[in-house]
């Protein structure tokens, strides 16, 4: 074992597990994936922090160190139980919490951690957060380990900072922990024992804006937070060396503080064997009914009925209906596709409706109602994987990316991907994609046609065989001695980590 490891086993690790909590996909897999991959390992200590995004939550218990709480069993359990309903319906919420943060910032307080005991909890923590990435399999794993509770919510620490322009940053108590890992730039201090750590997906909220959800607060909010841990001294881990350049291209300054881990694909995703036909029943029980929305007098229509009951010629895309993704370029290029040859060729969209989607359903609709295209949502992972097994093509049309998960798990099902040529992509994708222009419809239909003619099989086969070897670069066990080597090298002695982080990290 390497000294440096070797010198810094039980590190012990606070991971941040807000997003986790909101949505299924993206951010909050990735934060699923990292906490089972860090929980795996027996020389480290993970615990998950557990802050509402915009409600305010009751203490916990005291930390173990304090001894006794002085509640009884029944006390204890209540006090837990009232901070799950509190997730949901705060009597706070991040205005007044910002303004209560600000008062205790004032007279120097910290905010203190308090435990949430998962005991009689389990439940709650695996559905609530684990279970729409991980198999049951990890149930004991992940509900058997620590969590923390902070009080005032995420959004009121942003709040805070960008009202006092910087001048009362909360301050977080982590003095138990060696490292905290923020899913994204984190509005708030550390202990000075600890190091915290931003895991950096990308910086489309600073370079793309008119692409994010809400503009005006959401890109404040990224850049403010983003600007106070570089001053900071926080560790930045990009998921790819595409956004690590994004990254330096802002702050320069922190070159010598950004590595890059890529992200992991769910071991939920592999090729197996499965009957075309389910594709017929997946679409039928996880359509979006608010795409299916219907004018009055109208009738719904759910599947032609030359497609039930046998296999389906689709195109698939998965990924949040939102502007960047470029949905509408997807549309005109199989519209020109069904016009030229593939009559019969379906599209299917799997992602939840995010923001500023009215105009991408707005056109989706009328097909959708043919019964042509489909838009689905809620998808488990398992009939995800017989989604992209089945598929003609998987097609990642993005005008940007962090990363680009999509595309692997469609390489682990079997699938052939079609990608934007950006540059997260080539980086990701390697040799193992056909790249197309995102701004171009002859290119993408190019693309996409050089992928499912029949003449053209072998090619298809070639991108099969191509994506099976590159999608096993992000697995868990290709991913998880990163990340053990990069929280031993950033705990130890500066004079050693420049020396030892590339080749700890495989550079």
């Amino acid at each position: 074992m390497d000294a440096t490891v070797a010198a810094y086993k039980q590190l012990k690790v606070l991971l941040e597990m807000r997003p986790a909590l909101d949505r299924h996909a993206g951010i909050p897999q990735q934060t699923r994936l990292l906490f089972r991959a860090l929980a795996l390992r027996e020389d480290l200590a993970v615990a998950g922090l557990i802050q509402s995004s915009s409600n305010a939550l009751g203490s916990g218990l005291p930390a173990e160190s304090a001894g006794g709480s002085g509640l009884s069993m029944d006390e204890q359990i209540n006090r837990l139980s009232r901070i799950v309903i509190m997730l949901d319906q705060g009597f706070l919420r991040s205005r007044v919490s910002a303004l209560l943060l600000a008062g205790r910032r004032l007279v120097g307080r910290s905010e203190e951690l308090t435990r949430f005991e998962p005991r009689h909890f389990r439940d709650f923590i695996w559905r609530r957060m684990f279970a729409k990435s991980l198999p049951p399999a990890d149930f004991e794993l992940v509900t058997g380990a620590g969590f923390r509770i902070a009080r005032a919510p995420w959004t009121a620490f942003h709040i805070c900072t960008l009202a006092s322009g910087g001048l009362l940053i909360p301050r977080l108590d982590t003095s138990e922990f060696d490292v905290m890992i923020a899913e994204t730039p984190y509005p708030a201090k550390v202990s000075k024992r600890t190091k915290l750590v931003i895991r950096y997906h990308d910086a489309v909220p600073l370079l793309m804006p008119h692409t994010i959800a809400d503009r005006r607060y959401d890109q404040a909010f990224h850049y403010r937070a983003l600007r106070h841990n570089v001053a900071n001294g926080a560790w930045f881990v990009c998921v790819s060396e595409a956004t690590r350049r994004d990254l330096l291209a802002v702050f320069p300054q922190v070159e010598s503080r950004a590595v890059t881990i890529h992200n992991m694909v769910s071991h939920e995703y592999f090729d197996e064997p499965s009957a075309p036909a389910r594709v017929a029943e997946i679409i039928g029980r996880r359509r979006n009914p608010r795409v299916l929305r219907l004018e009055k007098g109208s009738r719904d229509v759910a599947l032609a009925d030359d497609s039930r009951g046998g296999a389906i010629d689709y195109l698939l895309m998965v990924s949040t209906v939102e502007p960047r993704k470029n949905h509408l370029a997807l549309l005109a290029a199989w519209e020109r596709l069904r016009s030229e040859g593939h009559s019969g060729l379906k599209l299917i969209l799997v992602g939840s409706l995010g923001w500023h989607h009215a105009e991408i359903v707005r056109k989706y609709r009328p097909w959708v109602r043919r019964g042509d295209a489909f838009v689905l949502d809620d998808v488990p992972s398992s009939e995800l994987r017989l989604l992209y097994k089945h598929a003609r093509v998987a097609v990642c049309p993005s005008f940007a990316e962090g990363f680009g998960l999509s595309g692997v798990e469609a390489m682990m099902c079997g699938c052939p991907v079609v990608a934007s040529d950006i540059a997260a992509h080539r980086e990701v994708y390697a040799d193992a994609a056909e790249y197309c222009n995102p701004y171009s419809l002859d290119d993408l239909v190019r693309a996409i046609r050089g992928v499912i003619d029949p003449a053209n099989a072998r090619r298809r086969e070639e991108l099969v065989a191509l994506g099976a070897a590159v999608a096993r670069r992000y697995t868990c066990e290709a991913i998880q001695p990163k990340w053990r080597a990069f929280l031993a090298a950033a705990c130890a002695p500066h004079a050693a980590v420049s020396e030892k982080m590339p080749a700890a990290l495989g550079i």
